[in-house]
């Protein structure tokens, strides 16, 4: 059976169920989730400063409760929604490893793994739900880590579920983008917010081998 990696970004995390639980009728599916807008939104209540560079988040020790008590909320909606073969996991927990990045804070860059407990859900026929912290703790980006274990899991596709229909160039969804013009638009800095690290994460799945579809938006190797 084909593996696909799902990532669901925050926004839509309570809207996707039902596409997520089509994909897992016909694949293994393992599903990476966001909090961004719950956890931006906790910070600005606490009055913890809220700073991103290159659309990821500056993660101080206190912003980082936040963020694990925000995956929590979401992780635990995702997986009620989902139904009763969802599995929720703490990547921290289950052996998510990254290269950690001091000038963000607690924040490290995801690498290729494959977590034992995911190939093991994923060999019983359920959905693990993964709330992307890695082992430090350390805050990953959503995406970066869907695209990581997509690598590591050895998966045919990831598919990024946003709450935009694609990468959108002159007000236009573009259908298709080779990874060298992507990487072309993101070094000069052309984009902005969060297509910023889903483009870059679906560049580097797609450079080793894994299909990668951000919303309409195919990215090609």
């Amino acid at each position: 059976m084909s593996r696909v990696v799902v990532k669901v970004g925050g926004a839509v995390a309570g809207s996707v169920a039902r596409q997520i639980q089509e994909l897992a009728a016909g694949s293994d599916v393992c599903v990476v989730h966001g909090a961004g807008p719950q956890i931006s939104a906790e910070m600005a209540r606490l009055g913890l400063p809220i700073a991103f560079v290159r659309g990821r988040r500056v993660t101080t020790a206190a912003a980082l409760q936040v963020v694990r008590a925000s995956f929590a909320v979401v992780n635990a909606a995702l997986c009620e929604a989902i139904g009763p073969s969802a599995v929720p996991l703490f990547g921290d927990e289950i052996g998510l490893v990254a290269r950690h990045v001091p000038e963000l804070g607690l924040v490290g860059d995801p690498l290729p793994c494959r977590p034992a407990a995911i190939d093991a859900a994923l060999a019983e026929g359920l959905v693990p739900v993964v709330a992307p912290l890695a082992q430090g703790p350390l805050n990953v980006n959503a995406d970066e880590a869907a695209s990581a274990l997509a690598i590591g899991l050895g998966a045919e596709k990831i598919v990024f579920l946003t709450d935009v229909p694609g990468l959108m160039i002159e007000g236009s969804v573009v259908p298709a983008i080779d990874a060298g013009h992507a990487e072309d638009l993101l070094a000069a800095g052309d984009l902005e917010g969060g297509i910023v690290p889903k483009l870059r994460a679906a560049v580097t799945a797609a450079r080793l081998g894994v299909q990668a579809e951000i919303g309409e938006t195919a990215v090609l190797a």
